[in-house]
């Protein structure tokens, strides 16, 4: 590769117990855009926080256009021209969109004063959300903004930069099929313009449109590396995880049965002047896909007791059923694994065993104490059963990948007899491994005559798992889709209120 941008040479890095990076090395080129993927725990996190600045590796070297580096600082990197699309948000919910994209760097007027200059800011801020296609302006309160809306702040963030490496740590994982497109032609412009990439994300479909080389890791080691031509889904799962994946789509052990839940006219406050009707059968996956807004969350949300509902009726097991609380919901089978399981669905700093006796501390307590023994068997059986793979369920939730911390969240209903349970977003940030056993458990339920509405904006997953599909426009249902009528297109169609023929 002549004159690469980057260089890591051997780079190596041990915690206590565990190597997280084993000689690895890589170049990139100047205007290359590279795919990095690998299960949780391959080590594609720990390289990263080595290019930022943030972890100085063992042993190894870094040369960025040239000029060598042992480590890096955080000032160094930023620097050299490195800038991060993180995962995990970082961002001030109080402030609006253009203090966050300039936050620390924020233009000043002159005069002795050194007033922060608003104006500008909120013009070059318009600038980048015009190059994301997005819906929102500068001066909207990050607090109103959607997960997927503050994803596109947090890239937008990057490019304010003027970065000559882009590295996104699943930048689409809450993105839309539109606002993805848009992002990989926000890609394809940054490559055009000579600036690099790292794209890293378990939306392997997505590697293989944008990349034009695929690093895989696999337990600290580089295992592979797959160039055009090469690329495949098939390929990088090879790679990965050293055998090759069945198709997402299960079976059903048995056809479904009675109607579980049934919603007549149920209308939201986000979408007043619109209803929602459908029926979800015991023993069924139903698919609830739609693009962001069109008020698939937020109809979960008044199912679960979170939000009241406006009007209409829902029935349970053919019974109506008034719910004004998540108490409520619980106490009547009805359970929720959140979008947001950071910030909704777990205690990150709370135990593994307490997060899963969190909803039904009354089954745990006697004269009114806890009793940690049968709280500490039902968390040990629970993590066997869905194979939470950890040290102990005394640990804290927040040491977990994001496929064990969703395996949490879903541990939490398994043990109190679940009739319905509402799945939104269940593999965000999952990788492909645990993806696919968060499918088996699903699967699993529905055998069990449990019935599963799953909100999904990954086109893959919505058709690769569903059994059934609704899909919503501006909170109404627009049409209704068995498996033999699944695809991208017809899905597409319905998310913007057109008609099948």
């Amino acid at each position: 590769m002549a004159d690469p941008f980057l260089e890591l040479s051997d780079i190596s890095k041990t915690y206590p117990g565990v190597m997280a990076l084993d000689g690895v090395s890589l170049s990139i080129a100047h205007g290359e855009v590279v795919g990095l993927v690998g299960e949780n725990g391959a080590g594609k996190s720990t390289l990263m926080k080595i290019l930022g600045g943030v972890v100085m590796p063992d042993k190894g070297s870094i040369r960025i256009t040239g000029a060598p580096f042992t480590a890096l600082t955080v000032a160094e990197a930023s620097r050299a021209g490195i800038a991060f699309v993180h995962q995990e948000l970082n961002l001030f919910d109080n402030l609006d969109v253009a203090a966050n994209v300039y936050i620390g760097r924020e233009p000043v007027k002159g005069g002795p004063l050194k007033l922060i200059d608003s104006k500008i800011m909120h013009i070059e801020t318009k600038k980048l959300l015009r190059l994301l296609g997005a819906d929102f302006t500068p001066a909207t309160s990050v607090a109103a903004l959607s997960l997927a809306q503050q994803q596109l702040v947090e890239i937008a963030k990057a490019l304010s930069l003027d970065a000559r490496l882009v590295i996104m740590d699943e930048p689409t994982s809450s993105l839309t099929v539109s606002e993805t497109s848009r992002l990989l032609k926000v890609i394809a412009d940054l490559k055009a313009r000579g600036v690099s990439v790292i794209f890293i994300s378990h939306r392997l479909h997505e590697v293989e449109r944008c990349a034009d080389r695929v690093i895989v890791l696999r337990d600290g080691r580089k295992v592979g590396e797959l160039r055009q031509g090469q690329i495949s889904h098939d390929a990088m799962i090879r790679l990965m995880i050293g055998r090759s994946l069945k198709s997402l789509y299960l079976a059903p052990a048995a056809p479904p049965r009675n109607e579980a839940l049934e919603l007549d006219d149920v209308s939201t406050s986000t979408f007043p002047e619109h209803a929602v009707s459908l029926k979800l059968r015991q023993g069924e996956i139903l698919g609830l896909a739609g693009l962001v807004g069109s008020g698939r969350t937020e109809l979960a949300r008044a199912l679960f007791g979170i939000d009241r509902k406006l009007g209409g009726e829902v029935r349970l097991n053919g019974k109506p059923i008034a719910i004004g609380s998540p108490r409520e919901a619980i106490e009547r089978g009805i359970f929720l694994v959140p979008e947001d399981r950071k910030r909704s669905g777990l205690l990150l700093d709370v135990s593994i065993a307490e997060n899963i006796s969190l909803p039904d501390l009354d089954h745990y307590t006697q004269a009114f104490l806890m009793q940690p023994a049968p709280e500490a068997e039902n968390a040990e059986r629970q993590r066997k059963q869905l194979n939470i793979r950890t040290r102990s369920v005394h640990s804290a939730a927040g040491t977990l990948s994001g496929g064990n911390q969703q395996k949490v969240v879903l541990a939490k209903w398994l043990s109190m007899q679940p009739k319905v349970i509402i799945f939104d977003e269940p593999t965000r940030g999952v990788d492909v491994g645990a993806k696919q056993e968060i499918y088996e458990l699903m699967r699993a339920l529905s055998d069990r005559g449990v019935a599963i509405l799953m909100i999904s904006s990954d086109m893959e997953e919505v058709i690769g798992v569903s059994d059934r599909m609704a899909v919503m426009h501006e909170g109404r249902i627009s049409g209704f889709l068995e498996r033999d009528r699944f695809s991208e297109d017809n899905v597409l169609k319905l998310a913007v209120g057109q008609s099948l023929q």
